[in-house]
């Protein structure tokens, strides 16, 4: 398997950058007016986005002047190294610590995106921690990462088969219909729905965030 750092090299560096900077404001902590819509594409009419939620309803988000879209790679358990920062997506687990229920590397220009741990909406009592890693271990049990954002520390288990994605380029003839996409989004008093950024699923790999 290729490197993040080749990944990121062969699919553009400036667009992806790009998009990650508009994306910042959907992967930090939840504001009033924050939507995350996950689901598949049901058409693109011009800047007009319909989409079926994964709850089953249908939204039509309004994407703003200059959006952009990006698409995920997927990685592997072993490209996480210490010194990289990474988005997990986690829950409690029985036996105590957090359980990952995915994993985003992020490419070097966008370490310290949205640093902290918070509630966030993937799973009921899900959390994302968006931190450094300082250590990864692997052990019969499975792989285990320390990260640490802001002064604090924590540790999450990675089951195997647990998604493990890094960001790529992708263009918009990507958005058609049946393909999965998540979108951080903004929901005005009015209802309307409106974003700056797709992330959409291609080459058999889907948005796991």
């Amino acid at each position: 398997m290729r490197s993040i750092s080749k990944i990121i090299l062969t699919t553009g560096t400036s667009i992806i950058a790009g998009t990650m900077l508009a994306m910042s404001a959907g992967l930090t902590a939840q504001a009033a007016d924050t939507l995350r819509v996950r689901g598949t594409v049901e058409s693109l009419d011009g800047t007009t986005l319909a989409v079926k939620t994964r709850e089953g309803t249908d939204a039509k988000i309004m994407l703003k002047d200059g959006w952009q879209v990006s698409s995920v790679a997927k990685a592997s358990i072993d490209d996480i190294k210490p010194g990289d920062f990474v988005g997990i997506a986690s829950l409690p687990t029985a036996s105590g610590g957090d359980g990952a229920l995915e994993v985003l590397i992020f490419p070097a220009a966008m370490k310290g995106t949205g640093e902290g741990s918070y509630a966030w909406d993937l799973k009921p009592n899900s959390s994302m921690t968006n931190a450094t890693v300082a250590d990864a271990v692997k052990s019969v049990e499975g792989h285990t990462v320390t990260v640490t954002y802001k002064g604090k520390e924590k540790k999450i288990a990675i089951p195997e088969g647990t998604p493990v994605v890094t960001f790529a380029a992708a263009t918009v003839s990507d958005i058609k219909p049946g393909a999965t996409v998540f979108i951080p989004s903004e929901k005005a008093a009015d209802g309307s729905i409106s974003s700056g950024r797709v992330v959409v699923g291609t080459n058999g790999v889907v948005p796991p965030m």
